[in-house]
């Protein structure tokens, strides 16, 4: 790399500026899985790897794999990545700069002809948002192999298919984890991230250390009510669906203010064929929990879908629901914590831990590995999932530096 950390960080960003042209939208950064857009980011990050001197091999979910190897052929590898793929009108660096900063560590050892103890490896994962199947973390559970088939009967909004996409892609939905990495062949997980908040910011710091990450689940629920013409049914004869689904949004915020280590969250609300003057007879919400501990969630999972069902009961409206997602909170490995923390002071830079609230695909690789997180300091406000995301090319060469550090640690790899 480049001796100036912020030189390293504004090719990072002109990457990230490059690879947010291939959107789903022309009018802003959405990229999902498998679109002609993703396909298209895909291929541009296969020929970065290339570049950077990796050989490079798709998986059956779309994830772009670059393997650089160590001084031994066929060594143990770091592996180190994050997700290419985004949600509706978000942040161009949301998961994309957790490859491109690795990609930038490995350019650097490839122009040296440098070789490390053990190979690195950057994985590109196809899907994690979810946000075209509702599948969060299909990709770095199909890295592993613990692809559930019953995605399989999953249909876009657009009325496509989950194999139907597949096939259009290039890829058999069959095979989506027929080949499995096997945990023996990895010595660790990194994941570099956006901090996607606000503390590192407002702190003054660069860089973080992340020690846990939050579980969550999510559900879709539905109420059904009776429809009516608004100017004829009395208020007391009325089983308003949308009036009760306001009273259950409410009692989501309501619980989530309870607790401290506790986020709720509705962040979508839908009424089928609604109109102005029609009483609405059916309505859709989600409903996100999350904590970094399991039991303050669960407990609050029982407590705000208790308050669902006495709600309907008030109300003469039925309530049903259909949980989509489910990740325990994960904690990140002490020893690889010591490293990255190493890594960061290394720099000069003082060391911040902290918890992240957000998922990611490290939880999921937590599962079967040593995996740890480093955070790196979000701009505007610390804001993301959103247009106005924003990272600075010294806080990302800061954050290549460190990775770097990291990688050339003395005992990484496990023994």
């Amino acid at each position: 790399m480049p001796a100036d950390p912020a030189e390293t960080g504004r090719d990072i960003l002109a990457r990230a500026d490059a690879l947010a042209r291939h959107s789903d939208s022309p009018d802003h950064y959405t990229r999902t899985w498998l679109s002609p857009a993703h396909r298209a980011a895909a291929a541009q990050l296969a020929a970065w790897m290339r570049e950077a001197g990796m050989s490079v091999r798709t998986d059956g979910a779309g994830s772009v794999i670059g393997r650089y190897e160590g001084a031994t052929p066929g060594a143990k590898a770091i592996v180190t990545g994050s997700h290419f793929d985004s949600v509706r009108n978000g942040g161009r660096y949301d998961g994309v700069l957790g490859i491109l900063v690795p990609l930038a560590c490995v350019a650097g050892l490839s122009r040296r002809g440098e070789r490390l103890a053990h190979a690195v490896e950057v994985v590109a994962f196809a899907d994690e948002e979810g946000a075209r199947f509702q599948t969060s973390f299909l990709a770095s559970r199909a890295f592993l192999g613990r692809f559930d088939p019953a995605l399989r009967e999953r249909r876009d909004a657009g009325g496509v298919g989950f194999d139907e996409a597949m096939r259009e892609a290039g890829l058999d939905p069959e095979a989506i984890a027929a080949n499995p990495r096997d945990p023996a062949t990895i010595a660790a997980y990194v994941e570099v991230h956006i901090e996607q908040g606000p503390v590192l910011l407002d702190e003054g710091l660069a860089l973080g250390v992340v020690t846990a990450i939050a579980g969550g689940t999510r559900h879709r629920v539905r109420v059904a009510g009776a429809a009516g013409h608004a100017g004829t049914v009395p208020m007391a004869m009325r089983r308003d669906a949308l009036a009760a689904a306001a009273e259950m949004v409410s009692a989501v915020e309501t619980r989530a203010k309870a607790a401290a280590n506790l986020v709720g969250t509705v962040g979508l609300l839908e009424v089928k064929d609604g109109t102005g003057n029609v009483i609405p007879g059916e309505a859709s919400f989600t409903v996100d929990l999350r904590s970094g501990e399991d039991a303050v969630r669960e407990a609050a999972e029982r407590d705000v879908f208790a308050a669902f069902d006495a709600i309907a009961r008030r109300r003469g409206v039925a309530v049903e629901s259909r949980r989509t997602h489910a990740v325990r909170a994960t904690a990140c490995s002490p020893r690889l914590q010591e490293a990255l923390a190493a890594a960061v002071a290394s720099l000069g830079l003082p060391v911040r831990r902290l918890p992240s609230g957000a998922g990611h695909d490290a939880m999921v690789l937590a599962e079967a590995v040593e995996a740890a997180m480093l955070f790196v300091r979000c701009g505007a406000g610390g804001v993301s999932h959103h247009p106005a995301e924003t990272v600075s090319a010294g806080d990302a060469g800061l954050a290549a530096a460190a990775l770097g550090a990291f990688l050339r640690s003395p005992g990484v790899p496990a023994a």
